[in-house]
């Protein structure tokens, strides 16, 4: 049998019951559709991870105080300077010293001077110098940030979120509001709607460091340093940053770097593609299954056109192929539906995300042949048991 003509026999044998070939190539169609689907996906999200890791992650520095680990009677090792100190490292665009105020026993923020109001709240509040505020890049919906003169004066402002200014009741900074923090009055300067860095700001009430040591006294439980820098100069600066601060104490400080994002990239890659590959394989595993089931009641419902073509002269492996050509064809179909839907989901999703959609060639190239494949392989036991009906018991039924 020359392969033109198996090729026409199986799909005549296809498209004789066109119905129940396409309902037979779901399976397939699922499973490489998928396939597809979340190679682009994984691809296309690693590159936004990546993007997104070099704008703000790989720009961020924090460096810890872990001056009370070396010497019990150091309350704070960032120096007054640390703002400068650091700015003036090659690479460094902003960056600044804060940590959580801890505040009296039933002390209350609130936006009225009497202390007996009703809805004064345990808001967390953050002495912060103003290098903070720059390197946590915040979007102001009103006001402004308090800045260096603030700090060297010891100014009584204060900066909240929007979500903080909504509970005290500040609605506008025109009447120059107020909150107390304890008994101490902070004139709130700005508010920010969102930031880039250090999202718990939001939910805080920032403070002057410099105003915050006069008031409250040194941090009990350690500061922290927080430090934008230009894109590739993360880990210089981390390498750096202790020396700076203090050659004498180099030790009292602990830069922590950004993570490798190749690293990040490759868990965050691996463990989508673990996941939803399963789910791929489980698909084509129902496809597999579903050709070779139509395939089989095929091969019983042309019992006698088996036979026939036995008796004018057909070999067993004529059998064979012409039923393997026809699984092969429908996992073929399959193979080349589901990588056009898989390929139109990772631009759909793209396009909806403002992201660029990313799929490899060696995918859509490979997507079809795996189709392929798998009717073939569904294909094998039915094509068997086919060239196995002997002429003159077909011919009986």
């Amino acid at each position: 049998m020359r392969r033109r003509d198996l090729l026409s026999e199986a799909l005549a044998g296809t498209l004789q019951r066109p119905v129940r070939s396409a309902l037979t190539s779901v399976g397939t169609v699922l499973g490489v559709g998928t396939f597809v689907a979340i190679l682009g996906l994984t691809a296309t999200a690693s590159s936004q991870i990546d993007d997104r890791f070099n704008a703000l992650s790989a720009t961020e520095v924090t460096v810890e105080d872990v001056a009370r680990q070396k010497n019990e009677f150091v309350d704070l090792a960032f120096p007054p300077d640390a703002d400068a100190r650091v700015g003036a490292l090659n690479g460094v665009e902003n960056g600044g010293v804060y940590w959580p105020v801890r505040l009296a026993e039933g002390a209350t923020v609130r936006s009225s001077p009497v202390a007996a109001t009703p809805g004064g709240r345990r808001i967390q509040v953050v002495a912060a110098s103003s290098g903070v505020l720059r390197a946590a890049g915040p979007e102001l919906a009103e006001g402004r940030l308090y800045d260096s003169w603030h700090d060297a004066t010891g100014q009584r402002v204060a900066v909240v979120g929007a979500g903080v200014a909504a509970d005290l009741g500040i609605t506008t900074l025109e009447t120059r509001p107020v909150v107390f923090i304890g008994d101490e009055p902070f004139t709130v300067v700005g508010i920010a709607s969102d930031v880039e860095r250090k999202a718990d700001l939001l939910m805080s009430v920032v403070v002057p460091r410099s105003t915050a040591q006069q008031v409250w006294g040194p941090p009990q439980g350690g500061a922290t340093m927080l430090i934008e820098t230009r894109i590739g100069a993360a880990a210089q600066v981390a390498g750096e940053v202790a020396t700076a601060l203090d050659p004498a104490h180099a030790e009292y400080f602990k830069a922590v770097p950004p993570i490798d994002p190749k690293a990040l990239r490759s868990k965050v890659t691996g463990d989508l593609d673990q996941l939803f590959l399963l789910l791929a394989s489980i698909c084509l595993l129902i496809g597999t299954v579903g050709i070779a089931n139509t395939t089989l009641v095929a091969v019983m419902e042309r019992t006698g056109e088996i036979g026939l073509r036995r008796a004018l002269g057909a070999r067993g492996r004529h059998i064979t192929a012409q039923f393997l050509a026809e699984s092969g064809a429908l996992g073929a179909l399959g193979g080349l539906v589901g990588t056009s839907l898989g390929t139109l989901t990772v631009v759909a999703v793209a396009v909806a995300r403002d992201w660029t959609p990313v799929i490899h060639p060696a995918t859509a190239a490979l997507a079809p042949v795996i189709g392929l494949v798998t009717g073939l392989v569904a294909g094998v036991y039915p094509a068997w048991r086919a060239s196995r009906i002997q002429p003159v018991e077909a011919l009986r039924r």
